[in-house]
């Protein structure tokens, strides 16, 4: 069985390097741009600064074959179940960010608490509720 996903639009952002990035987007998460394609503009249209919303990436530089790791990279941690942690590296690679729209600006979108990498792939917006 397999399914389609298609990104709707990609990370700009001053992070570049996975390994220095901060773990979690309250350690330091960067503003970034969302940038989306123009076949979803409609979906965009009520989007406002100060909204909080989770969005969804593809960490494309993860490790899809990792399936144990020591959680926050740290080797002092014992080997854990990706499953059980918030590893970027695991079979299917979703990114899950808690972040504030601080500016809206036609197909793109600056949010606040990134910490995603420039390029990651948008796949998906949600509300905070």
């Amino acid at each position: 069985m397999t399914y389609e996903m298609r990104p709707i639009g990609i990370v700009e952002s001053a992070l570049t390097d996975p390994a220095t990035a901060p773990k979690q987007g309250t350690e330091g998460g960067a503003e970034a741009w969302l940038v989306f394609e123009p076949d979803v503009a409609e979906g965009l249209r009520d989007l406002a600064a100060g909204d909080e919303v989770v969005v969804l990436t593809w960490l494309h530089l993860a490790d899809r074959g990792t399936l144990v790791v020591h959680p926050r990279d740290d080797p002092r941690n014992p080997l854990t179940g990706v499953f059980s942690t918030r590893s970027a590296d695991r079979p299917n690679p979703v990114g899950l960010h808690r972040v504030r729209v601080v500016e809206v600006d036609g197909l793109r979108v600056k949010v606040a608490g990134l910490e995603a990498v420039d390029g990651t792939p948008v796949v998906d917006v949600k509300p905070v509720l």
